[in-house]
């Protein structure tokens, strides 16, 4: 009698007589599916705080900001090639293991950090300096295994439960025979990987250069206007304006289009960012609205100054608001190879009204913010939704 949760595999297709049994399969756990995920899920979280932590810290630094931009117009080429916003999340997991490993130190400094504080309330209390020589003996027997704690969490595999709990019996046991219990090796090669960064920096240099070569003769224009007379200027500031428009709606998809095909031409060929405007106007419309409505708010930011060692803080927020819509634009992209036919004429011509009155209204804010950011007319450069997300001109 054969039971239901058993299965028989014959192992000759001519011997009909014989069998072997398989190995029943296991149980299907939506407790541990459930666990899984949310574990994933919180790993992806903590994977994007600490990238876009080290995308605003290299964004303070000149050349070293390059890296950051290229990594954001990276993100949006990997969407606009698969077309899940999901696979613009370069490095993540990479980043949640770098994340642990930095928190787990600065969890295991503190213990130090009192220590230090202790000892100068000492020093306060006892001028004889008894008490403190003695507090500063135990404060370096704390350093050292601090030290070699930090040490042997890294050894063990660099994760944070490692800095939170030692596992002095594994220890022990490790120091009684190493090479018969072998430790996990951190492969650094893979957290800091030297081509995908240079890569990254060639693509952001790439599109910086390009960026800079469609805002230069704009910005040029409205400058010159403010030395000119009223009238007269008045009419030249308007032209720059239209200029700057027409840049900021070609400018997200060129960068785009060069992250796909990196060859120089695709930063200026407006004629085939037309050709997929016409496959998907929708997904362009709304792409360029998230890009240049995100970047509105961050010229507030520049109104004043922020202090060179906080200089990291407004550059987070720069990260944090131009990554979506970067990747909504690498989206949009995607929208436009996929489909083969053109979009009816008149959708065609409704969504160009709407990023036609999308670009002048960008065009007009953005005019308007050299009264108030702190490099005036030439701070205009500093378009956040295609240069590197921090005022460069402050560097």
């Amino acid at each position: 009698k054969i039971s239901k949760t058993t299965r028989y595999i014959p192992l000759n297709s001519t011997s009909p007589i014989s069998f072997q049994l398989s190995k029943p399969q296991a149980p299907f756990s939506l407790f541990a599916k459930g666990f899984s995920g949310v574990y994933r899920f919180s790993q992806m979280c903590f994977g994007g705080i600490t990238m876009a932590l080290l995308l605003s810290v290299l964004a303070v630094f000149p050349v070293l900001n390059l890296i950051s931009l290229g990594y954001l117009m990276k993100a949006s080429g990997k969407v606009a090639e698969s077309g899940r916003l999901r696979d613009g999340f370069i490095g993540f997991r990479e980043a949640s293991f770098f994340g642990g490993i930095i928190l787990g130190i600065w969890f295991c400094c503190w213990p130090i950090r009192l220590g230090i504080d202790l000892a100068g309330d000492a020093a306060l209390i006892s001028p004889g300096r008894v008490i403190p020589q003695r507090i500063q003996i135990g404060l370096l027997l704390l350093l050292l295994i601090t030290v070699g704690h930090i040490l042997w969490a890294l050894a063990r595999g660099g994760r944070f439960r490692h800095f939170v709990w030692p596992a002095p019996l594994r220890f022990i046991l490790w120091l009684r025979d190493p090479l018969c219990r072998e430790l996990p090796e951190i492969q650094w090669r893979a957290l800091i990987d030297g081509e995908a960064i240079f890569t990254c920096f060639k693509v952001g240099l790439a599109g910086f250069i390009g960026a800079l070569t469609w805002l230069i003769l704009p910005v040029w224009v409205i400058s010159m206007a403010n030395t000119l007379s009223k009238d007269p200027g008045i009419l030249v500031s308007l032209l720059g304006g239209f200029m700057l428009a027409f840049v900021a709606v070609y400018l997200p998809f060129l960068q785009v289009q060069y992250v796909r095909e990196p060859h120089w031409r695709n930063l200026f060929d407006i004629r085939k960012v037309r050709n997929r405007f016409q496959h998907a106007p929708f997904a362009f419309a709304f792409g360029l609205l998230v890009t240049l409505l995100f970047s509105i708010p961050l010229y507030l930011l520049k109104i004043e100054l922020a202090p060179r060692e906080l200089a990291w803080l407004p550059s987070l927020f720069f990260v944090v608001f131009i990554f979506p819509a970067r990747l909504i634009c690498g989206w949009a992209m995607h929208r436009s190879i996929r489909k083969t036919d053109r979009t009816h004429f008149v959708w065609r011509w409704i969504c160009r009204s709407g990023i036609m009155v999308i670009g002048l209204v960008y065009g007009i804010m953005v005019f308007f913010t050299q009264f108030l950011t702190w490099h005036g007319t030439w701070g205009l450069l500093e378009q956040h939704a295609f240069m590197v997300p921090a005022p460069w001109l402050s560097l």
